[in-house]
């Protein structure tokens, strides 16, 4: 009896001697799956960077000219042109100039804008809230509206309802976005005249408080809507393909055995299950939002980062094109790590198959 028990014993320990090490090595390998996930957003950053930093200097000729352009010799002085190349060591080896590149980075240097006479940076950043203000209320709005829409239909499939915003959703989507807002420019402020042509703000106003959120919002609205008339119909079309295969699942049988409610089973079990792809349209979704607010901040010459780009394509301002589009991409690359870490939040499973 004693021998039995010591066996059991022995067996025992060595059963919990594997399970430590099976768990020691899953700890090690998710550790290492981590690891991975994050260095390959790294590489992808220092690839951004290095493209950023190469492209310039590989132009034949003189580096403070290749990246300033010849337009920037007849208004640079001699003191500020001598003070840039030291800044971003331009006389000196390239291995110099990219440890100097990724410094003045991390300081927040982009470069001097010759045709603003200021840094880079803080042109952008004067420009950058109204693009935010912009995008991310059109952004949130659509994929709401259109998310909301998308359950709705999906799960309403063949009705009426269902067949009425396909239909109109569809038609929309076949419009490009500066084309919806200069119909919208057209119709609501040339015919109208009920909203502002231009500006986030009306100038000389002298507005302030609850009267300037009025001016900036009655400014906002027409190019706002323009973008989210577009921009819904991508969210309503991924939710509703979503919902209709997701009624089908073992989950949602169970569920209705169980005596769910419908509303319940519309928006608690299927509705949050098509969630993920709707996460993951929004982040790959945001490289034509910025290109979409490109052509809309020009048509309704919305001060944002769009106009700015556009001016500065005009100019020739290559300093500011270029650290334009570096915030830009590195933007989009923080925004799809961003999604990729909620998605992983929204299903667990994505986990297991990394």
């Amino acid at each position: 009896m004693r021998e039995l028990q010591a066996q059991n014993q022995r067996s025992r320990l060595k059963l919990e001697a594997k399970a430590a090490k099976a768990k020691l090595a899953l700890s090690e390998f998710i550790q290492l799956r981590r690891v991975t996930f994050f260095s390959n957003y790294a590489l992808a950053l220092f690839i951004i960077l290095t493209l950023n930093f190469a492209l310039p200097r590989l132009m034949p000729g003189d580096p403070f000219q290749a990246i300033y352009g010849e337009e920037a010799l007849l208004v640079i002085t001699p003191e500020l042109e001598a003070e840039i190349i030291q800044r971003f060591s331009l006389d000196k080896s390239m291995t110099e100039q990219f440890a100097a590149y990724i410094f003045a980075l991390l300081r927040g240097d982009l470069g001097y804008s010759y045709y603003y006479s200021e840094g880079v940076l803080d042109v952008i950043l004067d420009f950058l809230p109204w693009t935010l203000l912009l995008t991310g209320s059109a952004l949130i709005i659509s994929t709401l509206i259109g998310l909301f829409l998308g359950i709705t239909s999906g799960y309403r499939r063949g009705k009426a309802l269902d067949k009425g915003l396909l239909a109109l959703l569809m038609f929309l989507n076949g419009f490009p976005d500066f084309f919806v807002g200069i119909l919208l420019l057209i119709v609501f402020g040339v015919t109208l005249g009920i909203v502002p042509l231009s500006g986030a703000i009306t100038p000389y106003s002298g507005f302030g408080g609850i009267n300037l959120v009025k001016d900036i919002l009655h400014h906002l609205i027409t190019p706002m809507t323009s973008l989210v008339l577009v921009w819904i119909s991508t969210t309503y079309l991924l939710a509703r393909n979503t919902m209709v295969t997701i009624l089908g699942e073992g989950f949602i049988v169970t569920a209705r055995a169980k005596g769910c409610r419908e509303r319940e089973i519309e928006y608690r079990h299927a509705g949050r299950s098509s969630l993920l792809p709707v996460v993951t349209s929004t982040g790959l979704h945001i490289p034509h939002l910025i290109t979409g607010a490109l052509f809309i901040e020009i048509v309704f010459s919305y001060p944002g980062v769009g106009l700015l780009l556009y001016n500065s394509l005009l100019t020739r301002d290559y300093p500011m094109i270029q650290g334009i589009l570096l915030m830009v991409t590195v933007s989009v690359l923080i925004v799809n790590l961003m999604v990729d870490l909620l998605y992983q939040k929204l299903d667990p499973r994505v986990n297991n198959a990394r």
